[in-house]
């Protein structure tokens, strides 16, 4: 089976379905102020070269961006994260994403609308951080 010309199994997916694909790809249309800032931050390789996916289907989640190489994912949280409810449920959605070995970063909005370079300079150290610890488990990334 294919999805926009690649094939559903590959593993950067985690086993997504094609309706989960086919919200992340309407949710690349929507995107929201501040991850349309971080997205500026983060495309075109420009965090150190690695390559960030926006709105990527895991498994039965859709993460706001994801890098492969690194197993990183980077959550932008609104306002409603701070519900005592949606705070459980991220818990909970990050555990499950934990298990495929991904490492969950969290910015809210008030973070990136008030000092975006802070959030980028954050993000460079746990790119740096990262990539030695995914180094230290398979060897020297590519």
């Amino acid at each position: 089976m294919a999805y926009f010309g690649k094939s559903v199994d590959q593993p950067y997916f985690f086993g997504a379905s094609p309706e989960i694909k086919n919200r992340a790809k309407a949710l690349r249309k929507r995107m929201t102020y501040c991850e349309k800032v971080l997205w500026q931050v983060l495309r075109k390789n420009r965090l150190r070269h690695y390559y960030f996916r926006r709105q990527h289907p895991i498994s039965r989640f859709i993460v706001d961006f994801y890098c492969h190489e690194l197993k990183m994912v980077v959550e932008v949280d609104g306002g409603y994260h701070l519900s005592p409810v949606q705070h459980e449920k991220d818990l909970n959605r990050s555990a499950e994403l934990e298990k495929f070995g991904i490492k969950i970063i969290r910015f809210s909005n008030d973070e990136i609308m008030k000092n975006v370079r802070r959030v980028e300079w954050q993000l460079d150290n746990e790119v740096k951080e990262r990539r030695k610890e995914m180094e230290s488990e398979r060897g020297p990334l590519t």
